[in-house]
């Protein structure tokens, strides 16, 4: 399956959910010169503000968050905990990047 069908499928399940309504610009073209990006940027803005985006990106943010929540634990047992909490974020946003790589390969 390619990114594109990807994209459409995620954006086909996002209406089906009604995560695509009243959202800001609706009922208006898109603005497709160079300024506004590649349409693969548009696409994906789309999805971020209709809260549509793909895991990889939300592990993303979560390891991020957890490497923030690491950084200020101090308690010895407690950063324990949270360093198996970022290590799990971590092999997750691993596989799901493998995953992309495979997909974006065949």
């Amino acid at each position: 399956m390619k990114f594109s069908q990807l994209a459409e499928r995620q954006i086909r399940k996002a209406q089906a959910e009604g995560q695509l309504e009243n959202l800001k610009g609706a009922g208006k073209p898109l603005d497709l010169s160079e300024a506004a990006g590649s349409t693969e940027a548009i696409g994906f803005r789309i999805m971020a503000e209709a809260g549509a985006v793909p895991r990889e990106v939300d592990l993303r943010r979560q390891v991020q968050a957890q490497q923030a929540i690491l950084q200020q634990t101090t308690d010895p047992e407690a950063r324990k905990r949270e360093m198996a909490r970022l290590a799990d974020l971590q092999l997750r946003l691993e596989i799901e990047a493998e995953a992309r790589r495979r997909f974006q390969r065949s």
